[in-house]
């Protein structure tokens, strides 16, 4: 009997082992399956449209609209997602990004300097008449701090020279010089608790970290946070979430990228079915829509091909919240 019982008793131990052993497999390809799931999605088309140079993404929260620019096709755009129709605003140059201000206003950086735009007939008011005379630049993009001034930055046209520069523009129309040595000004957004800046300059491949003050409005500090491989795609736009990860357009990249700022690390991708994708907001009631702007410059016509929907805006639910954006000459209470 003794014999028999032990027998017994390793059988059993033996198939415990073997269960938990194939538990533990499943369990672990599963858990595979999911980190794969979460860390790249696709994003879909939202809005079809041939735009040049889609950029400038921003979500206006109150009016629950999508406003970004076509740079090279001299447009404000105005995207209402629930009635799917984009209001076309023309401008007399160049427009590097756009920022609301009131609801019958918007702020946009023309070639020649910084300007209220009338949302309903286009009318123009100039704030600043910065870089007006440096004819080998144009603007880029900026976004608001939490202050309400206008960071804008400027971009040598040629792309090869460090001749640029990032701006502070105050609601007065004082504008301050904040970086210089800059070649393609990009993306730029500030932490939950407003004591960092994140800003990119396209061509050096990372993203820089400052230190920000917000009763001075300046930043120090200067830190490289994130080196981007070449292999991504050159970092362009940007957003950040409500857990301060940064979400970035990936030129040449066919993709966002989301990035944690305090690792450096990559955390997913979002694969988007254009070649080069530009910048990124989010958007919606809930702040949990992602909306993408892309462009058609830059393309050879095996690319054109295999992406015929480049220039359009695509959206996608990443799973995380976005936070709302800074409005020009208000500051946050």
């Amino acid at each position: 009997m003794q014999k028999i019982s032990i027998k017994y008793l390793f059988h059993l131990t033996l198939i415990f082992i073997l269960t938990t052993t194939s538990c533990k497999q499943k369990q672990s390809k599963n858990n595979i399956i999911e980190d794969e799931t979460n860390s790249q999605k696709t994003a879909t088309l939202e809005y079809k449209i041939n735009s040049k140079l889609g950029e400038g993404a921003l979500w206006n929260y109150k009016t629950q609209e999508f406003y970004w620019v076509d740079i090279e096709g001299k447009t404000l755009n105005i995207y209402n997602p629930k009635t799917k129709t984009n209001k076309v605003i023309k401008t007399p140059s160049r427009v590097g990004t756009v920022v609301p201000y009131t609801k019958q206003q918007a702020v946009v950086a023309l070639e020649d300097g910084i300007y209220k735009i009338n949302l309903e007939n286009g009318d123009l008011k100039q704030i600043s008449n910065v870089e007006s005379d440096i004819t080998e630049n144009r603007f880029n993009d900026g976004k608001c701090d939490p202050k309400g001034n206008l960071w804008v930055g400027s971009m040598h046209l040629k792309e090869s020279l460090p001749n640029a520069n990032l701006y502070k523009v105050e609601p007065n129309g004082v504008t301050t010089k904040m970086v210089d040595s800059v070649t393609i000004s990009n993306g730029i957004v500030w932490s939950k608790d407003t004591k960092k800046m994140y800003y990119i300059d396209t061509p050096s491949k990372s993203i820089k970290s400052y230190d920000y003050d917000i009763e001075t409005s300046t930043i120090s500090n200067e830190k490289i946070a994130v080196n981007i491989p070449e292999s991504l795609g050159y970092p362009d736009g940007m957003t950040i979430d409500e857990n301060d990860t940064l979400w970035v357009g990936l030129w040449n990249g066919n993709a966002v990228a989301q990035f944690d700022p305090k690792t450096g690390e990559l955390i997913s991708k979002i694969e988007v079915p254009a070649h080069n994708v530009t910048a990124c907001a989010f958007g919606g009631e809930n702040l949990d829509i992602l909306y993408i702007t892309t462009s058609t410059n830059d393309m050879t016509e095996e690319e054109r091909k295999k992406y015929p929907l480049a220039g359009s805006i695509f959206k996608c639910k990443p799973g995380v919240k976005g936070v709302t954006a800074f409005f020009f000459g208000e500051a946050i209470r």
